[in-house]
């Protein structure tokens, strides 16, 4: 906490020195750019990466402190528009033009990667760290490097070359995102500030663990007191952060693994603490489970229908687009459909989000609310598990002809939504997510008996809604039985996949700075 303090109290007195418009040339010069997106391998659609202007958070605003500590050049996002791995071109595209806009604005004094570190691209092993290099061949070496990350992405070591600061999220689900982004931004001004300018020593681990989020979440343990372990090596003297990274299961690459990285000044403290936390994550592996219950669909369904809770949450895991699955996979609603309980308007109210269907949410506003509407539903592209349903059923809600907004993570996007009653089910139809916009749709997920989503562990939004809460293994491309995926280019050994494997040697690396790359 004092280390924090001291680093908050060095940026307002540096902001407030700055803040005349005599010295206000004086200011550091910072670049921004990342790529925000997770995308299964094991999809067969693909999709664009698309750049899109990049807007500054809220703490780096002009009125704020920390916006006020610098000159702020925002470039491109990165982000998607689909599912699926990224083609190649768009790839290319994408990274052509986010350095034509940062070449606008050089020269840079420090620069900031705003990346997630899990995007998939035809015939590229490591988009994120390939966009790096490409980047600081431009700004150069001179220039400070802050890299912020989601704890899902995959450390390689040309993102770890190429960031001479790096943290990443410290809880799963994602409740400290901001905190963590800013995290990495207040260090890169302190050492900006300070004058103390790049860290002396970056140690990197990789932990041959493959798992996903929701076997790995810090609600429970052991994730929980894992990650409680970050903050304190993070406080050993000579250290500035500290990151532990899960790793991204649904990728194919040699990257594909989870990662420990540790930076400061005091390389000895640097090198214990990163192989401290390197040792813990391998010594827990076999402890790492679902965070509810986990089972097949059926007896998922089974125990909802029995339960005497409401609403009962059930996690169609298999198909979750949070995770860089589509969204769009009928295996799991195919299957409820079928089930005789919910045949009669009277039986146990479920309420289904959700499933992509633009031709259904046509046929349900030239029904209206109220009306019969029927039309095919889903597997529009990732029908490698399911056909399109053709969902058939009475119109409860539709949204007016502009639609409605959904958050996605390259921006906002508008999205036609129409719920349609069959039996007793509710399907949300027009969108794949998760977290549908139900307000004034007449709909209330609170007061529904089963409530089933495309996710794997709970958003606070419906985890604070649950009252019992199991999850399902479903099929799709982020797929759970991690064991059935046709991995072909990670590295092997890898836990769970060779569960039988001898202990690794968690070699604590000290990776070099860019600056001394080539000499110079």
């Amino acid at each position: 906490m004092m280390k924090k303090n001291i680093v908050l109290m060095t940026i307002c007195l540096l902001a407030v020195w700055l803040g005349s418009e005599a010295v206000a040339q004086t200011k550091p010069r910072i670049g921004i750019a990342g790529i925000q997106i997770e995308n299964s391998v094991f999809m067969p659609n693909r999709q664009a990466l698309v750049g899109r202007p990049l807007n500054l958070p809220p703490y780096l605003h002009q009125d704020s402190v920390m916006g006020r500590a610098a000159t702020w050049f925002p470039a491109l996002m990165g982000g998607g528009n689909g599912r699926g791995p990224v083609t190649r071109e768009s790839f290319e595209t994408f990274c052509d033009a986010t350095i034509a806009k940062i070449k606008e604005n050089m020269p840079y004094d420090a620069f900031w990667f705003y990346n997630h570190g899990a995007c998939s691209v035809d015939g590229v092993d490591d988009p994120e760290g390939e966009f790096m290099e490409r980047v600081r061949a431009v700004i150069g070496n001179d220039a400070l490097v802050t890299t912020t990350m989601d704890l899902h992405g995959n450390v390689s070591w040309r993102v770890a070359l190429y960031s001479d600061l790096i943290t990443t999220f410290r809880m799963a689900p994602h409740d400290d995102s901001q905190i963590s982004h800013r995290r990495g931004v207040v260090n890169l001004l302190e050492r900006l500030a300070s004058g103390k300018g790049r860290p002396a020593h970056k140690a990197w681990v990789t932990v041959p663990v493959l798992l996903s989020g929701e076997w790995t979440s810090t609600r429970v343990e052991p994730a929980k007191s894992l990650y409680a372990m970050v903050p304190e090596v993070e406080a050993m003297p000579g250290v500035i952060d500290a990151g532990i990274w899960i790793g991204y299961v649904w990728g194919d690459e040699r990257r594909n693994q989870g990662a420990v990285m540790v930076y400061g000044d005091d390389k000895e403290q640097v090198g214990k603490g990163a192989k401290v936390l390197a040792q813990k994550f391998w010594d827990v592996r076999r402890q790492f489970d679902l965070e509810a219950p986990g089972h097949s669909l059926e007896k998922c369904i089974d125990l909802a229908i029995a339960g005497k809770k409401k609403p009962f949450f059930i996690s169609d895991m298999g198909d979750n687009p949070g995770g860089g699955g589509s969204g769009e996979v009928t295996w799991t609603l195919a299957r409820v459909l079928k089930r005789p309980e919910f045949q009669s308007p009277t039986g146990k109210s479920l309420l289904y989000c959700s499933i992509p269907g633009d031709e259904m949410v046509n046929a349900a506003r030239k029904a209206g609310v109220g009306g019969h509407a029927e039309g095919f539903v889903g597997a529009e592209t990732d029908n490698a598990y399911e056909p399109p349903i053709k969902l058939s059923g009475t119109v409860v809600y539709v949204s007016p002809k502009t639609g409605a907004q959904e958050q996605t993570t390259s921006g906002r996007r508008s999205v036609d939504v129409a719920i349609i009653k069959t039996g007793s089910i509710y399907v949300v139809v027009g969108t794949s997510s998760p977290t549908p916009p139900l307000a004034d749709t007449g709909i209330n997920p609170a007061e529904m008996d089963i409530v089933m989503v495309k996710q794997g562990y709970l958003v606070p939004q419906w985890y604070n809604m649950q009252a019992d809460w199991v999850m399902a293994l479903t099929r799709g491309s982020v797929d759970q039985d991690f064991k059935s995926l046709p991995y072909k280019r990670i590295l092997r050994p890898m836990f769970p996949l060779d569960p039988d494997m001898p202990d690794p040697e968690l070699n604590v690396i000290f990776v070099p700075s860019a600056k001394y790359l080539y000499g110079r």
